[in-house]
C-alpha cells in the first residue's frame, strides 16, 4: 500500500527580552549555573507573577509578520505536570486563549537536500507566550538542574499538518526562523536552545482523509536532526504498517549518533496537564490601536526586500536571495548601495570576499571592521581606475584586517593604478622586446599569445598597469609593427 506523510511542527522559541517573562531576573545566557534566579522565577509560595511587555508585544508581532489573527483578549493558563525541570509544578502557558492563530507560511526555494520545492502555504494553527523550563544535565551517576534558563519568555509557534516531506519541513524551518530573526524578535541560535522544536508526523494511506496515528519526536535542536528523525520515522512507521502493526501515538526521542527514533513515553494529551486560568495574572486586553501599533514597527520581510533590490538597484534574482538570508547582511548592502558605487559590484564583493572572509575569520558581519561606507569607497576606487579589481583584493584584505579605509591602504601601500599611456606603453615595449618568439606565435595567428603579454606587462607593473590600457596597447603594438 501506497502512503502519504502528514507532518507537524510545534517550534519553541526563546524571545529576545532584557529579563524573564514574569520576573526581573536577566534574560541571559552563558551564567554561573542558577545564579540567574529569584523566587518567583523559582516557585516560591506566596510570589506574584508579573508578565513582560515586550515578550508580549514582540509575540504579537510574530503574529502579524505571518497572518494571524490577533486576540484583543488573551490569558495565561496553568499547565501542571511533575518533572524536575519546572520548579513550580507547572507551566504558565496559554490554552485555549493565545494571543495568535490562524496564520500561514509560504515555502519554496529548495530543501535540505537540495530538492526543488513548489510554492506552498503552510497553515499556522496558533502561536502562544509561555515561560521556559529549566536545564538538565546528566552526568555519568547523576543529574543537574540549571534554573537560569526557568522563566525565560518562549513562543511557541504551532503549525497546520500541512508538510508532506521532511524538505517542506526544512523548508518552513528555514523559512519561520528568517522571519523571527530579521523582526529581532529572537536570535535562534539553536546552539543556545533559542530555538527548539517537536515534530508530529503519521502516515496515511493514500486518498484517506483521516489522519494516521501522530508520533511525536520531542526536543530536536537542529534542522539538520528534523530532517534526519523525519526520513527515519517515515521509513520505521511505514515498515511497521506494511508489517500490519498497529500504531500507537507516543513521543519519542532522538539518538543523533546512532541516526534512530526511541520510545520515551505514551503520548500525554491536553486533559493530562489539567489545564486552568492562572488565578495570579489578569487576562491581557489589546485594542485595536496597540495592534495597529505594534504592526507600524514591523520589519521589510526577506521577500519584500529581495523583489526591491532587484527593482531598485536592478540585481539578478540569485544575487538578491544570497544578500537577504540574513537581515544584518542585507543591511550591511543597502547601506552601502545608498552610500554610492555600483550596486551589482558590491552584491559581488558582499557574495564573495566579504561573506568569505567572515566564514575565514568565523565572526558575523556585526563584528566585520569594515562598515557599508568603506565597501563604497573601495567599490569607487575600482570603478574610477585608481586600482584595478586584482589590486583591490588585496586592498580589501588589509581592510578586513585593520579596519582602514580603501583610500588609506592604497596611499600607504603604494597601490594607485598606472593608467598613464607612456608609463604603460613603457611596459608593453619592454614585454615584446623580451619575448620575440612569442611575438612571432601572435603574428604567426596564435591570438591566445595576447594574454601571455598581458601577464608580463602586468608583472612588470607589479599589477599598476590598467588592464584595459595594456590589452589594447598590446594589441597595437603587435598588429602593427
Amino acid at each position: 500500500m501506497e502512503y502519504e506523510v502528514v507532518i507537524g511542527l510545534e517550534v519553541h522559541v526563546q524571545i529576545k527580552t532584557q529579563s524573564k517573562m514574569f520576573c526581573a531576573c536577566p534574560n541571559r545566557f552563558g551564567s554561573e549555573p542558577n545564579t540567574l534566579v529569584c523566587p518567583v522565577c523559582m516557585g516560591y509560595p506566596g510570589v506574584l507573577p508579573t508578565p513582560n511587555k515586550t515578550a508580549i508585544m514582540r509575540t504579537v508581532a510574530a503574529g502579524l509578520l505571518t497572518g494571524c489573527d490577533i486576540a484583543e483578549f488573551s490569558k495565561f493558563d496553568r499547565k501542571s505536570y511533575f518533572y524536575p525541570d519546572m520548579p513550580k509544578n507547572y507551566q504558565i502557558s496559554q490554552y485555549d486563549l493565545p494571543f495568535c492563530e490562524h496564520g500561514s507560511i509560504h515555502i519554496n526555494g529548495k530543501g535540505f537536500s537540495g530538492e526543488s520545492l513548489p510554492d506552498k502555504t503552510i497553515g499556522i494553527t496558533r502561536i502562544h507566550l509561555e515561560e521556559d523550563v529549566a536545564k538538565l544535565s546528566h552526568f555519568a551517576r547523576c543529574s543537574g538542574v540549571d534554573y537560569n534558563r526557568a522563566g525565560v519568555p518562549l513562543m511557541e509557534i504551532v503549525s497546520e499538518p500541512d508538510m508532506r516531506s521532511p524538505d517542506e519541513a526544512y523548508a518552513y524551518l528555514t523559512k519561520l526562523k528568517q522571519i523571527l530573526e530579521y523582526a529581532g524578535i529572537s536570535d535562534c541560535d539553536m546552539e543556545k536552545a533559542q530555538l527548539r522544536c517537536d515534530v508530529n508526523v503519521s502516515l496515511r494511506p493514500k486518498g484517506e482523509q483521516k489522519l494516521g496515528v501522530k508520533i511525536e519526536i520531542k526536543n530536536l535542536n537542529s534542522f539538520r536532526a528534523v530532517h534526519r528523525s523525519l526520513v527515519y520515522e517515515i521509513q520505521r512507521q511505514s515498515r511497521e504498517l506494511t508489517a500490519d502493526v498497529k500504531l500507537k501515538q507516543e513521543t519519542r526521542g532522538w539518538n543523533d549518533d546512532q541516526g534512530e527514533t526511541y520510545l520515551m513515553r505514551s503520548k500525554e494529551f491536553a486533559h493530562d496537564y489539567r489545564y486552568f486560568p492562572d488565578p495570579d495574572l489578569m487576562p491581557i486586553v489589546l485594542t485595536k490601536e496597540e495592534i495597529a501599533t505594534i504592526r507600524t514597527t514591523l520589519p521589510e520581510l526577506p521577500a519584500a526586500k529581495r523583489q526591491r533590490f532587484v527593482q531598485d538597484y536592478g540585481l539578478t534574482n540569485y544575487d538578491a536571495e544570497v544578500l537577504t538570508q540574513e537581515r544584518d547582511i542585507a543591511e550591511f548592502f543597502d547601506q552601502a548601495a545608498t552610500a554610492g558605487g555600483s550596486p551589482k559590484l558590491l552584491a559581488n564583493w558582499i557574495s564573495s570576499e566579504l561573506l568569505r572572509e567572515l566564514s575565514t575569520a568565523s565572526i558575523s558581519i556585526r563584528e566585520c571592521r569594515i562598515n557599508p561606507q568603506q565597501l563604497s569607497e573601495l567599490i569607487k576606487l575600482i570603478e574610477n581606475g585608481t586600482i584595478s579589481g586584482k589590486i583591490a583584493k588585496d586592498v580589501f584584505s588589509e581592510m578586513f584586517t585593520s579596519g582602514n579605509d580603501a583610500a588609506t591602504v592604497v596611499r600607504e601601500k603604494g597601490l594607485e593604478q598606472v593608467s598613464d599611456t607612456s608609463a604603460v606603453m613603457a611596459f608593453v615595449e619592454q614585454a615584446i622586446a623580451a619575448n620575440q618568439p612569442q611575438v612571432e606565435q601572435y603574428r604567426a595567428g596564435n591570438a591566445k599569445v595576447l594574454q601571455f603579454f598581458v601577464g608580463q606587462v602586468m608583472k612588470l607593473s607589479r599589477g599598476k598597469a590598467n588592464p584595459q590600457m595594456v590589452v589594447e596597447l598590446l594589441r597595437n603594438a603587435l598588429d602593427n609593427n
